[in-house]
């Protein structure tokens, strides 16, 4: 059956471990979506950022969980493209001797369809697609070195067709003496398909990413810098991999972008100014989602994204909107709240 929900992911495929500017070369893509209003604001991801009060930077690097999230709660949402939707909900505990602990649910729903046969007779059945992470991290310190794991069992469902799959994410981060400066390393999503889709199917790969980062305040002013290097583990971001059918049946010869261009892919930009405490405004830069997603010549502000955040007393408001395309703008809302007595 012709399913309406295919076109949808390759929408929502933004950039993709191993291969460029492809689809459907992974499964489980939703696990790359930014879900987070503020690393959305700096470009879409950042490993490296030392902030305590920012239950958002687990999911990015295990290592940011800190006992100063402890009974700290988190929610949310992005409004995606069409009637797409997806968010994130999480809460951390520290205990004492042991370690950090949090627990967080990512989720998307892709909205209803209309249900077709092979031949393209609409037969009026209305039907669902969703996909579920749990995560589950720990972390701990050695001196200035953190260190954490975030174990994601993992849920697709679409229609009648069903997958389960397990991944986990590994991370360290560094910081200076003075805690001006942090850098972070993170394996994201190792891990496979455990069921198929349909019997007797093909296991899928899920989309493999190792990144590192830094971040850094300046002494002498309210300003943040940082950068992350994505898709580490494939060098050529530019030019798709062809499959083997491809491969037998024509040479394709294509210009090879120049070495800075393939630098620039991985880079992802972000800069934060905090003109007073509670006040921080937000922009970012990916390179590669901008050589990915203009069209023809037409860059506009594609690959940028934008956004501030708000902290008082026991809440944390942020926002961000981020350009995926000369079509619109992804809007992206994060509210977490401070449950200590002793606050």
């Amino acid at each position: 059956m012709i399913q309406k929900y295919y076109f949808t992911i390759l929408l929502l495929i933004i950039v993709i471990v191993g291969k460029a500017q492809i689809g459907g070369e992974n499964t489980y893509q939703f696990l790359e979506l930014t879900n987070s209003a503020r690393i959305a604001a700096l470009g879409g991801t950042q490993v490296a950022i030392n902030d305590s009060t920012d239950l958002n930077l687990p999911y990015y690097n295990p290592a940011s969980l800190s006992p100063e999230m402890s009974n700290h709660v988190l929610f949310n949402y992005v409004d995606y493209f069409s009637d797409i939707n997806y968010g994130y909900a999480s809460y951390a505990k520290t205990f004492d001797n042991i370690g950090n602990f949090a627990a967080g649910m990512h989720y998307i729903n892709y909205g209803k369809f209309i249900e077709a046969t092979e031949n393209g007779e609409v037969t009026g059945n209305e039907f669902k697609a969703a996909e579920y992470a749990l995560n589950i991290f720990y972390s701990n310190k050695y001196g200035r070195l953190k260190y954490g794991a975030n174990l994601k069992p993992i849920l697709s469902v679409f229609e009648s067709y069903s997958s389960f799959g397990i991944a986990f994410d590994l991370g360290v981060s560094y910081s200076s003496k003075n805690q001006l400066s942090n850098v972070g390393l993170v394996a994201r999503n190792i891990g496979t398909q455990i069921s198929t889709y349909y019997d007797n199917g093909n296991r899928e790969s899920i989309p493999f990413d190792l990144q590192v980062g830094l971040s850094s305040k300046l002494a002498h002013a309210p300003v943040v810098v940082h950068v992350t290097l994505q898709h580490l583990n494939n060098w050529d971001l530019a030019n798709p991999e062809p499959d083997e059918e491809d491969r037998e049946a024509i040479i394709v010869f294509e210009p090879q972008e120049s070495f800075e261009k393939q630098v620039m892919r991985h880079v992802v930009l972000g800069i934060e100014l905090l003109p007073t405490k509670n006040f921080t405004l937000r922009a970012g830069y990916n390179h590669q989602r901008r050589q990915e997603l203009m069209l023809g010549e037409r860059a506009s502000t594609v690959g940028f994204s934008f956004g501030f955040g708000v902290h008082v007393k026991r809440f944390r408001l942020d926002f961000a909107t981020s350009r995926f395309h000369l079509a619109g703008s992804s809007n992206l809302f994060s509210l977490a709240f401070n449950l200590n007595e002793a606050f």
